[in-house]
């Protein structure tokens, strides 16, 4: 999580002295924060967030894509964050704050209120933790949380309750380690990462080398490196690499259930969707956006900017920079939806084409007898 600007820090600061007793936000206080302008009740109060087309009174939601615009005219919700060039087409209820961009502003908005909630902090007395071990200051090691021989844990970081940080292992400032996380030995994880429940950074890769009629398991002698700013889903597994690193450079977002295998590297700012399967030693470039279910093959190259839609895959074959693909093989969007409306067809095309053959064939057999 990156720190919030100092502007923004300070009107947290003032929210928090202000609100100390109380939860509850005026739409002025909430555009002073933001930076944005009042349209209604300034004085309307709200202390929590809904969406937009569940919206309660006394809770505040937001309009960043055009599809849900009929919900603000019926919406409950007592807040609305609209873009700058919002326009109604009817009478709102609602009080608006319009913004630059919504969404990035409702992001800061739970940025702060998380920033808000009380901070854990103090090792607990059941924690294992290695007289090797270095912990920085202000960290939290929850119950049962184990910290293995030589790791290094930077400041504010948290490991929470049986978490397993194996030996070696080293992990930067500003850290959140959640429940039942496993890190193995070796693995370098950067400052400012979110590791989420039950995920496995550094558990072996799957390399087997086959001998008659039996696989002989090849030693994943490498590491993991999650470099600063990287948020891995709860149940995703990053495998280690048979030698040097299995990467995830800066910034890159990993969903639940992703499956990164020995020796791949994910470019900077790259995003996953849920039940990825990224094969082994292939490279993706930065900035690339995979949809649910994408397969990648393994020891491919996918370039910089990137699009696969869900459940897309890939053996690297065409694939060029900035474009989107859908389908398995993978193929442009504009080429797959054009076939798309032929897919259905199938079945009825190969009757007739068979139909078509059929008639060829007997009119081959009655020119030949002519």
């Amino acid at each position: 999580m990156s720190a919030l600007p100092l502007e923004t820090e300070v009107n947290l600061q003032r929210f928090k002295i202000a609100n100390i007793y109380k939860m509850e936000f005026t739409a002025q206080q909430i555009a002073s924060f933001l930076n944005g302008t009042v349209s209604g009740d300034p004085e309307v109060k709200v202390n929590n967030f809904s969406k937009i087309e569940a919206g309660k009174p006394g809770t505040l939601t937001f309009l960043a894509n055009p599809k849900y615009e009929h919900h603000i005219y019926s919406t409950e919700a007592s807040i609305v964050l609209v873009n700058n060039d919002f326009t109604p087409s009817e009478p709102v209820r609602a009080t608006l704050i319009k913004v630059s961009n919504a969404y990035a502003a409702l992001a800061m908005l739970l940025n702060m209120v998380e920033q808000a909630k009380p901070k854990k902090i103090g090792v607990d007395s059941s924690a294992c933790i290695s007289a090797t071990a270095i912990v920085g200051s202000d960290c939290y090691i929850g119950n049962f949380a184990y910290i293995g021989e030589n790791v290094v844990i930077g400041n504010n970081s948290k490991i929470y309750p049986y978490a397993y940080v194996g030996d070696g292992v080293k992990i930067g400032d500003n850290t959140i380690v959640y429940p039942h996380v496993t890190i193995y030995e070796g693995c370098i994880v950067g400052s400012r990462c979110i590791l989420h429940a039950g995920s496995v950074i550094g558990a072996d890769g799957f390399g087997f080398a086959p001998e008659g009629e039996k696989y002989n398991k090849i030693p994943q002698l490498g590491n993991v490196i999650l470099e600063d700013d990287v948020e891995i889903g709860a149940n995703t597994t990053i495998d280690r690499a048979v030698m040097d690193s299995t990467i995830i450079r800066r910034g890159v977002k990993l969903d639940n259930l992703v499956q990164i295998a020995h020796n791949v590297e994910i470019g900077e700012n790259t995003v996953m969707a849920a039940q990825v399967g990224i094969a082994g030693s292939a490279k993706v470039g930065k900035h690339c956006m995979f949809g649910g279910q994408v397969g990648i093959a393994g020891h491919i190259t996918i370039p910089d900017k990137v699009n696969f839609g869900a459940q897309a895959g890939t053996l690297g074959t065409g694939i060029k920079e900035g474009e989107t693909y859908l389908g398995s093989p993978a193929f442009p969007v504009k080429d797959f939806m054009r076939s798309s409306v032929i897919f259905p067809k199938l079945p009825e095309l190969y009757r007739t084409i068979g139909q078509m053959q059929r008639e060829i064939e007997q009119l081959k057999k009655e020119i030949t007898n002519k």
